[in-house]
């Protein structure tokens, strides 16, 4: 009998490890910071270190649907970023490119959804047509949600739903006492997207800089030494560790 307690006690033990067991967090946002800065410490040009910067976007892609990653967003380039000199803008614009037309096939045979998010009107024609090419080629595909950030701002997309949603309040579509946290969510670029979990952050800044702000309210935050071409599969699986060791309470006091 006492045996028999003993084997009932540990599978109970192990069936509670295993309900407690923290999860992987289902949307990861990744600030890619750091390339100009590797390039340099390396006697490189920056648009060398943004190069090396896609080897490590390739390497997280592959590492995320193992660790029970389902949406990833990348912040790419900001509204921020057209500050540069114009030769590192034109580069980045034209690796865009060549990152679109080299990796089509391969995102799609890996099951890749790939969406886009920010202001798109500004970049030139060609790219926004080979964007909307690998968007509606991915559609269909379910085992990992990429956003891309490009000319995205979190400002300016709050902006933009609170204006969709007062253009819809003065055509009479909706009351503006209907306007809610659900409501301006709603109106942003991919309500779809579940808010991240976690966003992470290369190369030892520690800021969002503009950065989904309304989605990362409750994101937990972390911020790595690595530069963005260091990142690899296996920093980003220790980060991965990180966060299931925090205790997420959403305002509520601990238990």
């Amino acid at each position: 009998m006492a045996s028999l307690n003993q084997a009932v006690r540990r599978e109970a033990a192990s069936c509670t490890a295993t309900a407690e067991q923290p999860r992987a967090p289902r949307h990861v946002a990744l600030i890619m910071d750091g390339n100009g800065r590797w390039a340099h410490a390396r006697g490189l040009r920056r648009l060398e270190g943004h190069s090396r910067g896609v080897d490590t976007v390739r390497e997280i892609l592959r590492a995320s649907p193992e660790l029970g990653v389902e949406y990833l967003t990348l912040y790419a380039f900001s509204t921020e970023n057209w500050r540069r000199p114009k030769n590192e803008v034109d580069g980045l614009m034209n690796l865009f490119r060549y990152y679109i037309r080299r990796e089509a096939d391969q995102l799609d045979k890996d099951g890749v959804q790939v969406r886009f998010i920010g202001d798109s009107s500004r970049l030139a024609p060609d790219l926004q047509c080979e964007m909307a090419a690998l968007v509606e080629r991915t559609r269909e595909n379910r085992r990992l949600v990429v956003a891309i950030a490009i000319n995205y701002g979190g400002r300016a997309e709050i902006v933009d739903a609170a204006r969709r949603l007062a253009e819809q309040a003065a055509r009479g579509e909706i009351e503006a006492g209907e306007i809610d946290e659900a409501a301006l969510t709603g109106a942003l670029s991919a309500p779809d997207i579940p808010d991240p979990d976690l966003v992470i952050r290369t190369s030892g800044e520690q800021r969002l800089s503009n950065f989904l702000l309304w989605q990362s309210a409750y994101s937990e935050l972390m911020f790595v030494p690595e530069p963005w071409p260091d990142f690899t599969a296996d920093a980003f699986r220790r980060a991965i560790a990180r966060f299931a060791g925090r205790d997420r309470r959403y305002g509520a006091v601990a238990g």
